[in-house]
């Protein structure tokens, strides 16, 4: 029997059938060959600005060791339960198999045992490496068929060739799964001891390798006395292979010692978290890393591959930033108010590059919607609502840049205007204002008190598909040409389209300076980074740097840079910011006890279902926006803390009283040790 057997696994089949033999063993080199520098699923790590971890991502949680990172003592119980003649043979068990062959018979019934730590480690390659742990190859690679024993072993006989014994044990005990998630002896040694392999003691050891059987039914975090008793059959087949020595009496008295220790186990298994719930703080960090992974399958690192590429992921997360935004988000809105979230995106200027600091919410990361959590990334996704007279700084940019307006230059401020370039349906396009103003104020003046007659005025000067495209080019990207009007990703067919900035063009609408469209937190937060960056605006970015496995770091495919306004153009804008929060401003009264250069515009919606507010210093950028995020939207009302009240507007909150203090709030924290920088000079072509 052992001769058939032989014959099959080492000669392929004669007549019809041997170009497709062939072809088989031409399959079985490759995979061969491929089990001698397998890449094994490794764990990615996620480190925020310092090097400290913030997350890991994996599905398989494993710590791959060297050979000599692995103590002798787990090598010799491995081989004592599973495979005490490993040393002999030459990667198959021809009696073992011929005898698991005459008992069930040479026509493909099942067939058991006989298997050797070579064939072993085949097995466990096939199912967690090549078959990714899925149930369709777990159970292909571990099908109970004869057919299945001769492939197993036909590919053990050749990677004896290929691998020395120690190669061959290293790679089983980097592989096989330990239970409770962990796969291989570092993670395992970890996860139930609390070491590393190298210093595992007999008991241990003998314990780790009883749970390769049945990790499931043996699992010592819940399963003590089975665990116990495997691990004691362990002991004694290390005992009857010589582990303890040759002299029986002190062979046996060692392994009554070892026999007789507690099981051992922590008692919180060191279990790695996985994925945005991480090792951080979870709740805090999670929306961070929601982008991140957003970001890198852009970027060309999918999800999938991320999870078993074993990568470093040096991030720009600033753990102080993001613990300000979050502390101060959540003191003006509580994470478990009713449909109210309240989320600040931060982000660093640069003309090489815009890091994000901090993504925050005063909601926590998570999936339960009782205890305040969202896993949604509620700063940086485009939200369904929009970020009001903001979107008045655009109208502003695109009029200076036509040369219809400056900085210093007066602009009309009618209490009522009726456009003669807008229509709202078959009627008239009138808006008024929501105070009272002078007939005529500075563009500076404007910005900082938010007449909606004026910029409605100015963006029909400007165009208003100027205005929409200024919007694009200084940040609102995603929030016009990712999505519709309703604030949905747009599909690949274009069958939920237009984009909302293409319908705003098409339908001539005049009431996009007034912001009531879906608009991005971290976008808005981008937008104040691009003007503090002399114009040039660049994605914002979580990633530092992205390091494979070997050290290697990989590039990414980021969207490149680009100036997007003239830079005297964007200094000017800044200046023409920079009096909202001074005494007469919108947000002035958040901006008590704030001393340092800035710029600001505040937003509210005319239903109050959202607020908002966007600012800078020539540090970091930032924006906050407040909005419902119940099942039915309804006006925000002005309250302590701010709470959903119907459809009745009367009182609804405003920008300068819930975003604007919460940004405030973040950024003092932000600012502490940082010295005051003044705001860019202006080109008297922009005054």
């Amino acid at each position: 029997m052992a001769g058939v057997l032989l014959a099959a696994v080492m000669f392929p089949v004669v007549g019809g059938l041997g170009l497709a033999s062939n072809r088989a063993a031409d399959t079985v080199d490759q995979t061969s060959g491929e089990l001698t520098k397998a890449e094994l699923p490794l764990v990615t790590t996620v480190l925020d600005m310092h090097g400290a971890p913030i997350a890991y991502m994996y599905d398989q949680y494993r710590i791959p060791v060297p050979s000599s990172g692995i103590s002798d003592t787990m090598k010799a119980a491995i081989i004592a339960i599973e495979d005490k003649r490993f040393f002999e043979h030459k990667g198959v068990d021809w009696q073992g198999i011929a005898r698991a062959a005459a008992k069930a018979g040479v026509d493909g019934g099942a067939s058991q045992g006989a298997s050797t730590l070579t064939q072993q480690y085949v097995k466990n390659y096939l199912a967690f490496v090549v078959g990714k742990g899925e149930q369709e190859a777990y159970e292909k690679a571990t099908e109970a068929t004869i057919g299945r024993k001769i492939s197993e072993a036909r590919i053990a006989t050749q990677l004896e060739q290929r691998m020395s014994k120690d190669e061959i044990l290293t790679g089983y005990l980097n592989i096989v799964p330990f239970g409770n998630g962990t796969f291989g002896v570092g993670a395992a040694a970890k996860t139930y001891f609390d070491t590393t392999p190298d210093k595992l003691t007999v008991p241990q050891a003998a314990m780790l390798a009883g749970l390769v059987n049945e990790p499931s039914r043996l699992n010592p975090g819940a399963a003590v006395e089975p665990a116990i008793k495997r691990r004691n059959t362990v002991i004694d087949k290390m005992r009857e292979n010589g582990a303890f020595g040759s002299d029986p009496k002190v062979a046996e008295e060692k392994a009554a010692e070892y026999k007789a220790a507690d099981i051992g186990v922590v008692p919180d298994l060191r279990l790695l978290p996985n994925s945005c719930v991480g090792a951080g703080d979870g709740p805090v960090y999670g929306f961070f890393c929601r982008y991140l992974i957003d970001y890198l399958e852009k970027a060309g690192i999918p999800f999938e591959q991320l999870k078993r590429g074993g990568y470093t992921v040096h991030t720009t997360l600033d753990p102080v930033a993001t613990r300000a935004a979050k502390d101060a988000a959540e003191s003006q809105v509580p994470k478990t108010q009713p449909g109210v979230a309240n989320a600040m995106a931060v982000v660093q200027p640069g003309e090489d590059k815009h890091r994000v600091r901090a993504l925050a919410a005063n909601r926590d990361f998570g999936n339960d919607a009782d205890a305040g959590q969202s896993a949604y990334s509620i700063p940086a996704e485009v939200t369904r609502f929009g970020a009001g007279s903001i979107y008045k700084v655009f109208t502003a940019a695109a009029a200076m840049e036509k040369g219809v307006a400056g900085i210093d230059r007066m602009v009309d401020v009618p209490a009522t205007y009726t456009s003669k370039a807008y229509k709202n349906g078959d009627k008239p396009y009138t808006v008024k204002n929501a105070g009272t103003y002078k007939d005529k104020i500075t563009l500076t003046e404007a910005l900082a008190t938010s007449p909606n007659t004026s910029f409605i005025i100015l963006e029909e000067q400007a165009g208003l598909n100027n205005v929409v495209d200024m919007a694009y080019r200084l940040g609102l990207r995603e929030s016009m040409q990712g999505v519709n009007s309703a604030g949905d990703p747009l599909k690949a067919d274009g069958s939920n389209g237009p984009s909302q900035g293409d319908q705003y063009k098409r339908d001539n609408s005049g009431s996009f300076t007034l912001g009531a469209g879906p608009t991005s937190v971290l976008e808005l937060s981008n937008v104040a980074a691009t003007i503090m960056s002399g114009g040039r605006w660049c994605p914002p970015t979580p990633v530092e740097k992205l390091v494979d496995r070997n050290g290697k770091q990989v590039q990414l495919k980021e969207t490149a840079c680009d100036q997007a306004v003239e830079p005297d153009l964007a200094n000017a804008l800044a200046n023409g910011m920079s009096a909202d929060v001074k005494p007469g401003g919108t947000a002035a009264g958040a901006a008590r006890d704030w001393s340092r250069p800035m710029i600001g515009k505040t937003g509210t919606t005319e239903n109050h279902w959202s607020v908002a507010f966007m600012g800078a210093t020539p540090q970091y950028a930032g924006a906050v926006m407040t909005f419902t995020d119940g099942v039915a939207p309804q006006v925000i009302c002005n309250s302590s803390p701010p709470r959903l009240c119907g459809t009745n507007d009367a009182a609804g909150v405003f920008g300068g009283q819930v975003a604007a203090p919460t940004w405030f709030n973040a950024m003092r924290v932000i600012h502490e040790p940082l010295e005051t920088k003044p705001l860019p000079p202006v080109n008297p072509k922009y005054r």
